[in-house]
Order: structure tokens, then sequence, then C-alpha cells
């Protein structure tokens, strides 16, 4: 058993079910909508990891722009989402520890990782690693506590009775994101936030058109750069000669 296992639980079918329905497809198409503007530079053919990436969120839309992806997981169990929805030619799957990852410096143009690092318990190792593999830049995401999130201690209880299955979670500012990657060789990052309202009020609400109209305002009144969650990053390799 490998040390960061939290993807385990991502790839399983009950996680899945957090992101049924309208709603839960609204919350998809949003995270998958900037992470491909993130990658926009990318070309086709491009090498991408996705790390703990058995939830297969974004597996669909990496292989239809082109990209090369393989995926990790912690367990072999991880596959088994990606194996019902994904032909197996389509995509290479390798067990192994997120911690260690069994592949040479810069093997990947791009590593990839989402809903794994605020649940990883030695997060700086396994950014790093992530860090170490990719060739030109990382993208991962986080909850930030400039957000609705500095309420977290206290409306953790409730969150969980609403969902059921939500798991606790690390909370992070952008500083310590930014200086982590500079330990990295990495430069200052892209952040773009998801959403300005909590996930659990859209999943209460289960109206994705009030949700698209709300986020809108908040999105385009710039109050989501400012104090959304959770926050995709992008920071790029720093080359030598940039240094």
């Amino acid at each position: 058993m490998y040390q960061e296992t939290a993807d385990i639980e991502t790839a399983s079918d009950d996680y899945a079910r957090r992101f049924n329905g309208q709603t839960g497809q609204f919350f998809l198409e949003t995270q998958n909508r900037i992470c491909m503007d993130l990658l926009a530079d990318k070309r086709t053919g491009a090498s991408i990891l996705d790390v703990g990436g058995g939830h297969g969120q974004l597996t669909k839309v990496l292989l239809a722009k082109g990209f090369s992806v393989t995926v990790t997981g912690s367990d072999d169990s991880c596959r088994k989402r990606l194996d019902a929805n994904f032909n197996q030619e389509d995509f290479v799957y390798q067990t192994c520890d997120s911690l260690h990852l069994p592949f040479d410096d810069n093997s990947f143009d791009v590593v990839i990782s989402l809903r794994l690092l605020p649940h990883a318990t030695q997060w700086q190792g396994l950014l790093s690693e992530m860090c170490r593999v990719a060739n030109t830049c990382v993208l991962f995401d986080y909850p930030d506590v400039r957000s609705f999130n500095f309420l977290y201690s206290f409306l953790f209880h409730i969150k969980k009775r609403m969902e059921g299955n939500t798991r606790t979670y690390t909370l992070f500012r952008r500083k310590q994101i930014r200086d982590e990657l500079t330990k990295n060789n990495y430069d200052t990052a892209q952040f773009r936030a998801e959403f300005f309202l909590p996930m659990v009020y859209h999943r209460t609400m289960t109206n994705r058109k009030f949700s698209v109209f709300m986020e809108n305002i908040f999105r385009y009144s710039g109050i989501t750069h400012l104090f959304g969650s959770p926050i995709i990053v992008r920071s790029n390799r720093i080359l030598q000669h940039d240094q």
C-alpha cells in the first residue's frame, strides 16, 4: 500500500455520482473548459501525465484534443472507470507511488493532477514529483482559503450531512502554492478560480440555469477571480537560459 491513496476514492463510482445530473455536468464543464484554456498552447500529440486521474474527468477532452494520455493510480482499482468508459488502446495506465513516480525527469510535456493535492498528506512531495517529470508545465487544482472556504471548520459537518461523501481537505493560500512551485524551479503561476459560490450550494439548489446565471455574474464582475474556489493552477518550468 502506497502512502498517498486519496485517488482510490476519487476513482470510485460513488465519487463519480457527485457529478451526476445537470449541476454536476456544469461543474465538470467549467473545470474542463478552464483546463483546456490553460493548455491551449499545447500541440496535438503532446504527452500528458494525469496523476491520480482514475476519475477520468479530463480524459475525454484530453483525448479529443489529440493528446497522448498516461494515467497513474495508487491501486489497480483506480483504472476501473477508465476501462469502462474509454478504449484501452487510447490511453496508458500505470499503478504506482505518486510520491515516487516511475518516470524519468522531463518525461511528459504536461503533468496534471485534479482532485488530489488537497487530500494528500505529503502534498509538497506530490507536487515536487509532478514538477520533476514535467518537461514544460504542471496543472493542478486546490481549494483556496480566500473564499467561502474560510468557514471550512464551521461548515464542514453541515456540508458532510448534505453531501454524504465529503472528505477532509487542506486549504491553501496562493503564496504557499507560489513558494512551493518556486522551490521546484517553476514560474509565477496562473490562477483560475472555478466558482464563487460553494459547490455544495449549487448541489443543494439543483438548478443548473440559476447556477450558471449566478456564477456568470460573479465571474464577469471579477469577484470569482478574487475570491473563487477551487482554483486551477498552471505553472511553467523555468528553463536554464531564463535564469
